[in-house]
């Protein structure tokens, strides 16, 4: 079995697994399992009020999580333009997207990927996973595979394999609707 395949079965089975992101080690797992995204949260020691940002090979694998006819017109150059790449929009939440993906909010935030793990993950799993930087909640996200694998020990079915796509901070969340940066 290829990494690739393991990293699918364990994605499918509702567990969390590892990935290399642009700038940091993310964890994942399917985000309408909600038993794998809680399991996801007990790991970082994160709330599911938070939300979380679903990650993804292009728009169309987003589509079942945001409510596109939401997303103003004149909105959509900018986001659009913008991936693939680093920038995570915080866009309006279809009425179908899991409570535990929004957390309290009437949004979700989402980000087409550019880095080439992450698009080959997605486009063989079939739609976006759950994407959060692999560390404590509140500590420095990961960045080196060594100290993922000693931090992480035990708690990921899977990792996939590759490197950080050279960025030097997590991507940046805007809100779509106002512009803001919610992290820049």
């Amino acid at each position: 079995m290829t990494k690739l395949e393991s990293v699918l079965q364990a994605l499918n089975n509702g567990e969390v697994i590892a990935y290399p992101t642009e700038a940091v080690y993310g964890l994942g797992c399917d985000p309408d399992n909600e038993a794998a995204v809680m399991a996801l949260l007990a790991i970082k020691q994160r709330p599911v009020d938070k939300g979380l940002i679903l990650i993804a090979a292009n728009y169309s694998q987003l589509l079942p999580y945001v409510d596109d006819n939401a997303i103003p017109s004149e909105k959509r150059y900018q986001i659009f333009s913008s991936w693939p790449g680093h920038v995570s929009w915080v866009l309006p939440a279809s009425e179908t997207a899991p409570k535990w993906i929004t957390g309290n909010f009437n949004s979700v935030a989402v980000r087409v990927s550019g880095h080439p793990v992450v698009q080959q993950m997605c486009i063989a799993y079939g739609k976006p996973v759950v994407s959060t930087s692999a560390n404590l909640s509140g500590q420095p996200a990961i960045t080196d595979r060594i100290e993922l694998e000693q931090r992480m020990a035990g708690k990921l079915s899977a990792i996939m394999p590759g490197d950080l796509g050279g960025a030097t901070q997590p991507s940046q969340i805007r809100n779509a609707l106002t512009g803001d940066i919610v992290r820049s």
